[in-house]
């Protein structure tokens, strides 16, 4: 059986049909070798991994996807499944193996792929496992495409990336991990809800650890251009530290619950990746919050640690860290959460 995405195109008698359907036009001359060809890989093709492969077909960010995954059979289920859609989606090839040369020369690697956390499970015991499965995906990505940029989306996000850009070798700038992207997107929807107004006109940033000790930069918060604080401030609203705080520690619990009542998350995050990857593509030049080489900024300097802080992202990756003004306690929270991830870190004794 053979696994070519194209079936023959010989039709009865050995016509090539392909040939027939279209007459060349007289002395034409090869094609434009600048022509720039974008290809997406996405490694690991569980829910997460699939949500991400579906928004960017579904946005057009991508001449060509290719998609790894150790599972042979339901790689190739999702490949076709995917491809059954050509018909209704802009115009991607789909390619899938477990064979990481079908990665070759990609722009964008996206790293999906994670062991699943057992009950009983410590998160160093998962990371570590995490790490020794890293081992197989990372140098080969590296291999067939050196000049591509990394994007970490498997947890505990921020360790893998720093895991990653040791395995890979590259400069920090082509390794990113997907950080808090989301958390901030979810902090973004609940203020918004809160104020009855579009997400799309809150900025707002959560920082620091993908997790239990992410940072809200409530200085940071301003709609349509209103700096919420200092609105409130002006007004006399004795404003409601403790809503804000509510509202920080529901942004941390949604994920948990989201889990819990469905099983797992794959939407928003598919959302959130895709977002990033247009904005690395497209050199967009947008802020996001996302896990990048920390050390020298805002005052973290304890070793080589990736945390989530508000980045320029375009075609080179990571193009500058935003310079915002933090509270001192903001800093303080920060440089902690810098704390709790060196310290796990240290533990992989890499």
């Amino acid at each position: 059986m053979h696994h070519s995405a194209s079936a023959s195109s010989l039709g009865p008698g050995g016509l090539d049909l392909s040939q027939a359907f279209f007459k060349p036009i007289q002395n034409t001359a090869s094609p434009s070798s600048t022509k720039r060809h974008t290809k997406v890989s996405v490694i690991g093709v569980g829910n997460v991994g699939m949500a991400i492969a579906q928004t960017i077909l579904t946005q057009d960010l991508a001449d060509e996807l290719a998609l790894i995954d150790a599972k042979a059979d339901k790689l190739r289920g999702e490949m076709l499944d995917l491809q059954h859609a050509a018909a209704f989606l802009p115009r991607t090839k789909i390619v899938a193996s477990v064979d990481y040369a079908v990665t070759v020369g990609s722009d964008l690697c996206i790293v999906t792929a994670g062991a699943r956390q057992n009950p009983g499970e410590s998160r160093l015991n998962l990371l570590q496992r995490n790490v020794a499965l890293f081992s197989h995906i990372i140098p080969p990505l590296a291999k067939y495409s050196p000049d591509s940029i990394l994007l970490i989306v498997s947890n505990p996000v921020d360790v893998l990336t720093y895991v990653s850009w040791k395995m890979s070798g590259f400069p920090s700038n082509r390794v990113i991990g997907s950080g808090t992207n989301l958390d901030s997107s979810r902090f973004r929807f609940l203020i918004a809800d809160h104020l009855d107004v579009n997400a799309q006109d809150v900025q707002a940033y959560i920082v620091g650890e993908h997790g239990d000790s992410s940072v809200a930069l409530w200085s940071t918060i301003s709609i349509g251009g209103v700096p919420v604080l200092s609105f409130l401030e002006k007004q006399q609203i004795a404003y409601e530290k403790e809503t804000l705080e509510n509202i920080h520690k529901a942004v941390i619990e949604s994920a948990y619950e989201v889990i819990s009542l469905k099983g797992y998350t794959s939407w928003a995050i598919g959302y959130s990746v895709a977002n990033l990857a247009r904005s690395l593509l497209r050199d967009q030049r947008k802020i996001h919050p996302v896990s990048v080489l920390a050390k020298g900024f805002y005052g973290i300097d304890g070793g080589d640690v990736f945390l989530s802080l508000p980045t320029q992202l375009g075609r080179g990756g990571v193009l500058g860290v935003t310079n915002i003004h933090l509270t001192d306690e903001e800093m303080e929270r920060l440089r902690e959460s810098a704390k709790t991830i060196l310290e796990v870190q240290s533990q992989l004794g890499m």
